[in-house]
């Protein structure tokens, strides 16, 4: 039996999973793993390895990229991810709520320790579960994040080269493997064949 990629959801999905996650408790916490995985398409054990360091300025506010060190990034894949302004004032609420920390875990779990992949693996389910929201797993967010870059890279003159380097994939072929077809866009292309 062949598993099926992750769920891409739709914009109204993840504004529910915001909502949803900012009421539980670690609310500004919860904002920030979602965030990261759908505005930064980080992986659920970057999301874990995660540090103040990667998200701070020398001046100790929060930067405007994320810096994914090797170390947390599958096979050493790291890289620099210019930050969406939802993640970066997510991050701003998050690190005032913390007492500004110059170091350790962003994502800390109940007992204050960074939070484990399998926990953020396990999160994400539990969210889906409790809003009905049937194939999406941790990486829909990753796979959402894919294929909404690769649908508007051309806007901004880019190539997917570029949402190749932004995902920390060392083949364009697992990039592409990533991306979601649009029906409705193919058949606007058809027409104009």
């Amino acid at each position: 039996m062949t598993r099926q990629p992750a769920r891409v959801l739709e914009p109204s999905d993840l504004q529910r999973l915001l909502v949803h996650a900012s009421e539980l408790t670690h609310g500004t916490r919860n904002r920030v793993i979602v965030l990261a995985s759908f505005k930064a398409g980080l992986r659920a054990c970057e999301i874990s390895g995660l540090t103040w360091p990667m998200a701070l300025k020398s001046s100790g506010q929060i930067a405007e990229q994320l810096t994914i060190a090797r170390g947390i990034a599958k096979y050493g894949s790291g890289r620099i991810i210019p930050l969406h302004n939802d993640l970066r004032r997510a991050l701003r609420d998050l690190h005032r709520e913390c007492a500004r920390p110059a170091d350790g875990p962003i994502i800390c779990s109940a007992k204050g320790g960074a939070m484990a992949p399998q926990s953020l693996v396990n999160w994400f389910r539990a969210r889906y579960a409790e809003l009905g929201i049937t194939g999406a797993s941790s990486h829909s967010g990753r796979r959402t994040f894919i294929t909404q870059s690769a649908r508007a890279i051309t806007k901004v003159g880019g190539s997917l080269r570029d949402v190749q380097e932004l995902a920390g994939h060392r083949a364009l072929t697992t990039t592409e493997r990533y991306i979601q077809g649009d029906r409705d866009a193919q058949r606007k292309l058809i027409k104009l064949i």
